[in-house]
């Protein structure tokens, strides 16, 4: 049995390196010392799932077979004491000290998509309710930002911080990309793309990020996707494509919020059910329960899937939002049935940042 350390202060140690193999075949990469294995495997071409890479979320989370782990800055947030006696570790975090042998899943699909970093101009600044502002952005002219719907991009800011925002629009708008940003209170980057950013200011951004997108194993799948407040945006994304490409799986998509002015773009999905007959919409308010507006679940996002779906074993799921909603519908839905292979997720983190400024902005 493999022996996993959750945490090993960081030691002066000449530049070490290790080799990492995927069990169930013969890829393999290098893991240098004091880099994280998710962080090479990325660095060389070998997609593994991850969201937050923060040790929160659990998308990375892959079994050690062989070789020992340890976790350099803090114990993993999302592995319980259970997941560690088993040998699970979080890849985002975990740095091997010996040379290992991982089972975890490798995302083929995204593999050969370029990760770049890109000025991006605004185009257009829309106010879409109180606390989220939609965004469109100008790529240059001679280079494409490929990626699958469901990815999102870093916006670069000074001092080396970054915010994560999932792609909305859908990709075969080549030359722009669309991002809903929140405002969130005591964010200085949110803050300022309210009050201060302008038409025309460029940003910088580096992507496509991430491994939410919609798999193509099983093609007649139905499919439950579910937002919470701006994790529609790459549902979104997802659904344009599947309809842009003749996808007629049945999608049933579900979309939570506090109050019925926080679907900041409601008439869109219901334009969607009403064209389409195997897209079905339904919404979910936590908040509010209006008597004269009666489309809608009084209660958590998660709850109404529950309550139409007493078993999910035949669904693939597709969920977005803050990691309470995330945490909360992960186990809620496996007891319900939905095998842990057919659960995809992308997890929002929110955090403080340092002041920002544009890039550029037009005389």
């Amino acid at each position: 049995m493999m022996h996993q350390r959750e945490y090993l202060p960081l030691r002066e140690n000449a530049l070490q390196q290790f080799q990492v193999r995927l069990a169930g075949g013969d890829r393999s990469f290098v893991v240098n010392s004091g880099e994280s294995i998710l962080s090479a495997a990325l660095r060389q071409g070998v997609m593994l799932p991850y969201s937050c890479k923060n040790g929160t979320c659990g998308s990375c989370k892959g079994q050690v077979l062989q070789g020992e782990v340890h976790y350099p800055f803090h114990p993993p947030l999302a592995l319980e004491r259970s997941d560690l006696a088993e040998g699970f570790a979080l890849m985002c975090q975990a740095e091997p000290i010996e040379n290992l042998v991982i089972s975890v899943r490798e995302i083929e699909a995204v593999r050969d998509i370029e990760v770049r970093l890109l000025p991006a101009r605004v185009l257009e600044k829309t106010i879409l309710s109180s606390n989220v502002v939609r965004l469109r952005l100008k790529l240059p002219s001679a280079q494409r930002l490929q990626f699958l719907a469901g990815q999102y991009v870093d916006v670069l800011l000074q001092g080396g911080k970054r915010r994560a925002f999932s792609i909305s629009s859908r990709p075969s708008l080549e030359d722009e990309i669309e991002l809903h940003i929140r405002h969130i209170d005591g964010g200085d980057f949110t803050g300022f793309v309210f009050a201060t950013l302008q038409l025309r200011d460029i940003l910088r951004l580096e992507g496509p990020l991430g491994n939410f997108f919609v798999r193509n194993d099983e093609p007649n799948r139905p499919m439950i996707m579910m937002g919470g407040g701006t994790g529609f945006a790459p549902l979104k994304s997802m659904i344009e494509d599947l309809l842009e490409n003749g996808d007629r799986r049945e999608i049933h998509l579900y979309w939570g919020a506090r109050t019925r002015a926080d679907l900041y773009l409601d008439d869109l999905p219901s334009g969607w059910a009403r064209d389409h007959t195997h897209i079905h919409y339904h919404r979910a308010l936590s908040e509010e329960a209006d008597p004269q507006w009666q489309a809608h679940f009084k209660g958590l996002v998660h709850d109404a899937v529950l309550h139409d779906h007493p078993d999910l074993a035949v669904f693939d799921v597709y969920m977005s939002g803050p990691p309470a909603m995330i945490d909360s519908a992960r186990a809620a839905f496996r007891a319900r049935g939905l095998p842990q292979d057919r659960l995809y997720y992308d997890s929002f983190e929110f955090g403080l940042d340092v002041p920002v400024r544009v890039l550029a902005r037009p005389h």
